[in-house]
């Protein structure tokens, strides 16, 4: 499990700035359980509590510089 700082990737960061309010309506329409809190642990726990973990360990790069 890394513990420190983040490696930036500037791909997936533009994926993820550009996935675009459509394609995040169509999916919600599609499936119920899209986007709602909790889903991820019913859906695959292993890999929930690995992320949570990763996010309280890990930090952005990008994030030194933001102001609180």
């Amino acid at each position: 499990m890394k513990i420190g700082i983040r490696t930036p990737s500037l791909k997936r960061s533009f994926k993820a700035r550009t996935t675009g309010k459509l394609t995040r309506t169509i999916k919600a329409a599609v499936s119920p359980l899209y986007g709602k809190p909790g889903v991820g642990l019913l859906s695959n726990p292993k890999r929930a509590v690995n992320n949570k973990i990763y996010k309280k360990t890990s930090f952005s790069f990008f994030g030194l510089f933001k102001k609180k």
